[in-house]
């Protein structure tokens, strides 16, 4: 299905490292043309630099998916550079994990604006575009925590179910108004990336590098799923993705 992802124009968020990075190259050896966007521009630079010097098509902009304007604007990047826009993969995300009665409220407060703010800001800023032209597709990355709850994940499960509930409305309705736009809604488990760098709750930290220390899978895991949902005929949607190592129970 590699013609399907040739030459198309793609936009990953949250793509300084992990799964973002892991399906940029992916996406670049396939021929698509990647939009990077992160916080960490020096991580950027060196995953751009990496994609062209092995023939591939790559470019980057410092990017804060809780402001609007910064989403907006690697939109207008993708469509100055590259003529066109595909595809969206909103990527971004946090997890600093902890018991509700820690009372990390800035936490709280961060996972919201990050992991559901950000959905919203680059869904505002790609939505014109693909509605325009009739075609798109956004995915996004929720979590195994916006299927079902655990303790430790109130806040974080709750960002997750909202892009769970988001994506699968964001499709009916571009269905009913006939605008073409796929999505897809990937749920990983395990997948050994940053994330557990962002949670300071110790007892939860422990329980969670337990965890992936012994089951984590590769973020490569994920790239081949987006490459997957890409490279569908334009008049398919897989809509949901549940992915995670073959020996946890999720």
């Amino acid at each position: 299905m590699t013609d399907n992802i040739q030459g198309k124009v793609v936009i990953i968020t949250g793509a300084s490292s992990g799964i973002g990075e892991a399906t940029a190259k992916l996406l670049a050896n396939k021929g698509a043309k990647v939009v990077l966007g992160a916080r960490r521009a020096e991580n950027l630079k060196r995953i751009a630099d990496e994609i062209t010097q092995h023939g591939g098509q790559a470019i980057y902009q410092e990017l804060d998916v809780t402001q609007q304007s910064g989403n907006d604007a690697i939109v207008q990047l993708a469509r100055d550079r590259f003529g066109r826009l595909d595809v969206m993969f909103l990527n971004a995300g946090l997890m600093p994990s902890s018991p509700l009665s820690a009372l990390k409220t800035d936490e709280w407060h961060r996972m919201v604006d990050v992991n559901i703010t950000g959905v919203l800001n680059g869904v505002a800023a790609v939505l014109p575009t693909f509605i325009a032209q009739k075609s798109g597709h956004v995915i996004a990355t929720s979590s195994v925590a916006g299927l079902k709850a655990y303790p430790g994940g109130a806040v974080y499960g709750g960002t997750k179910w909202f892009v769970r509930e988001f994506m699968e409305v964001l499709r009916m309705e571009s269905a009913l108004e006939g605008t073409n736009i796929r999505t897809a809604t990937i749920y990983p488990a395990a997948i050994n990336t940053e994330l557990l760098g962002t949670i300071t709750d110790k007892a939860s930290l422990d329980q969670m590098q337990g965890l992936y220390d012994k089951l984590g899978i590769s973020p490569d895991r994920i790239a081949s799923v987006v490459a997957f949902a890409i490279g569908q005929p334009a008049d398919t949607t897989i809509n949901e993705f549940t992915v995670g190592p073959a020996n946890q129970p999720w």
